[in-house]
């Protein structure tokens, strides 16, 4: 699977916002702010436009920091010394949030970067304050990876226990078939009596991906994917193909298995 630092930054910064514990955590956030009004906000705006100022500003600068905090971090994630990947997703991400709170803030006040004084201070409170969420985010992030892969090894899929014990192997897909899902392993072949969404609710996670109304892929059993006109046709391991219809297009460009 293409799993590039790009396509690695999208998927993380997307799984940011789609959490609700996150997008409630930064609604938090962007009020905390409105209400105490850093950076010099409390004196130059109103509650009402400093509060559309925050919940404007807020998730945009932390969607640009996740960004770039995911992509230094996956692009130097093997390089040596091991310090190369937190700094710089530290300083990546410092750098690139001052630069678009200071473009935000010429935008919406006028202020331009030309006050040495504004724009030492400016530049030092959000460099030093994106650069520690950049850590906390790198380390949260391979922390989450690791526990995912520790329990990826310990714990077979939920939908495995429902095979006989000889075709319990690793998952290669999952087809419709009438009433029936068929689930193809590495060691054999089983048709069960259940639905298709709730057979993949019981894959784990992250393992694999529907792309089809009536297949579902597992991420480690994929060779290829070509593009085929508005559709895809997905190459597995054990030499059959697999065809990704055009509505789950986006979803395998999201999942890096298909360029942007």
């Amino acid at each position: 699977m293409n799993t590039s630092p790009s396509h690695y930054a999208l998927r993380e910064t997307r799984r940011y916002f789609t959490e609700t514990r996150f997008v409630v955590g930064l609604a938090a956030v962007a009020l905390l702010l409105a209400v105490s009004g850093p950076f010099g906000t409390h004196t130059s705006m109103s509650f009402a436009p400093r509060l559309a100022y925050w919940a404007f500003t807020a998730p945009l600068t932390f969607a640009l920091g996740g960004y770039v905090s995911a992509y230094m971090s996956e692009r130097f994630r093997n390089a040596t010394p091991v310090w190369l990947a937190p700094l710089t997703a530290a300083v990546g991400t410092a750098v690139s949030v001052t630069l678009l709170v200071v473009l935000l803030n010429w935008l919406a006040f006028g202020l331009a970067p030309t006050d040495p004084a504004y724009i030492t201070g400016l530049a030092f409170s959000v460099f030093v304050t994106a650069a520690i969420i950049a850590l906390a985010l790198h380390y949260t992030s391979n922390h989450a990876s690791a526990d995912t892969a520790d329990d990826s090894a310990t714990a077979p899929p939920a939908l495995l226990q429902r095979l006989e014990l000889a075709k319990r192997g690793a998952l290669v897909s999952l087809a419709v078939q009438d009433h029936y899902v068929e689930v193809i392993t590495t060691k054999g072949a089983s048709l069960l009596l259940m639905r298709l969404s709730d057979a993949i609710k019981e894959t784990g996670r992250n393992t694999g991906m529907q792309v089809h109304r009536s297949h579902w892929v597992a991420f480690a059993q994929i060779s290829n994917v070509t593009r085929e006109g508005d559709k895809a046709r997905i190459a597995l391991k054990d030499g059959r193909d697999i065809p990704a219809s055009r509505s789950y297009i986006p979803a395998l460009k999201q999942a890096g298995l298909l360029p942007q």
